[in-house]
């Protein structure tokens, strides 16, 4: 009898050790899940209304071009006898630029600046021949590319502000003409329009400006950063305010004018009033640690929304490797040496 019982008791105690291991491995599998699931702490921004100016604009890109611009030719072959002007100089329409051997005189057009020069004088030019340029480049025009869902808030007259990109330089303007005739085969419908600017010295055609079409101003208001501001589930508007108490409030306002960076507040705020937004920082979770030892030094972050990687080096994902488990298949004895307490000298 004695000889029957030895094999159930080993094969017990096998089952034992089995339920036991999976206890252990649930249970810290469920601490891990739970752990993993703390990816965020919420903390609170400060912020201060205050006294201000705001306004949203219609911003577009665009480049400068010249409106006047003319390079003079021969109307005959001949010589040029004299050249009355410099590159670089100043004209005024009418002045005379160059007389040839066959009497023409080259008079300015408009006024504008000498560009560049082709001839030199006495030589024989054939019909045709480019001699001087001259250009204004103090006027200039830059056209707009407007999409479908903003043509409808521009109109001409508009007043809009042209800045020149690499100067930081601003120049007012006015929208002068529209085509509402879309030139574009796309999706979207694209529309142009003009602007003429007057610009100063260093501002040259080609330049890329931004110009701006304002919509909505408030001046001399109450504003506050659009970050600070949260909205309930009928889409009023609220902030956070400390009461005298230090525990955090909800006080609903009323928005105006936004630009998107900064808000009106109509009421509910008043100038310095300080107001509490939430914010979730993303912190490590506390599983990292735990997993790491379990799984051989691995990093586990709460963060990502994917499940953690159990890859074991370079082979890229997987399971953990359970191959240097304990055998539990074999009857011939136990394999975790030394047996259960009392489990000896049956």
């Amino acid at each position: 009898m004695k000889q029957k019982s030895k094999p159930r008791r080993r094969i017990f105690r096998k089952i034992l050790l089995m339920l036991i291991l999976l206890l252990v491995l649930s249970g810290a599998a469920f601490y891990a899940y739970s752990a993993l699931k703390q990816e965020y702490t919420v903390t609170y921004d400060s912020y201060t209304a205050r006294t201000g100016s705001i306004s949203n604009a219609l911003s577009f890109s665009g480049n400068l071009n010249l409106v006047d611009s003319k390079t003079y030719t021969a109307s005959a072959s001949g010589t040029v006898r004299t050249i009355y002007v410099s590159e670089r100089d100043s004209v005024q329409s009418g002045d005379k630029l160059m007389r040839l051997s066959n009497g023409e005189t080259i008079r300015a057009d408009f006024d504008g600046r000498v560009n560049s020069i082709s001839v030199a004088e006495g030589d024989e030019i054939s019909a045709g021949a480019n001699l001087i340029q001259i250009a204004d480049f103090s006027n200039m025009q830059v056209t707009l590319r407007i999409d479908e869902y903003d043509i409808g808030e521009v109109s001409v007259g508009q007043s809009c502000t042209v800045t020149v990109t690499a100067l930081e330089r601003a120049f007012e303007s006015e929208i002068a003409s529209i085509n509402y005739i879309s030139a574009s085969g796309g999706s979207v419908a694209y529309y142009s329009a003009v602007a003429y600017v007057t610009v100063d010295d260093c501002v040259y055609p080609g330049m890329q400006v931004t110009v701006s079409i304002p919509q909505q101003e408030a001046t001399d208001v109450v504003i506050l950063k659009a970050d600070a501001i949260s909205f309930d589930e009928t889409n009023q508007a609220f902030v956070w305010m400390q009461g005298e108490d230090g525990e955090l409030t909800q006080v609903s306002i009323e928005t105006g004018v936004s630009n998107g960076n900064y808000v009106e507040i109509v009421s509910g705020l008043s100038d310095g009033d300080e107001v509490f937004a939430e914010s979730k920082q993303e912190t490590e979770s506390a599983a990292s640690g735990l997993l790491s030892a379990l799984f051989g030094g691995q990093q586990f972050s709460g963060g990502g929304g994917g499940a953690p990687d159990f890859g074991g080096g370079s082979s890229g994902g997987g399971m953990p490797d359970f191959s240097s488990m304990p055998d539990f298949s074999s009857r011939g004895g136990s394999d975790f040496g030394g047996g259960m307490p009392g489990s000896g000298g049956q």
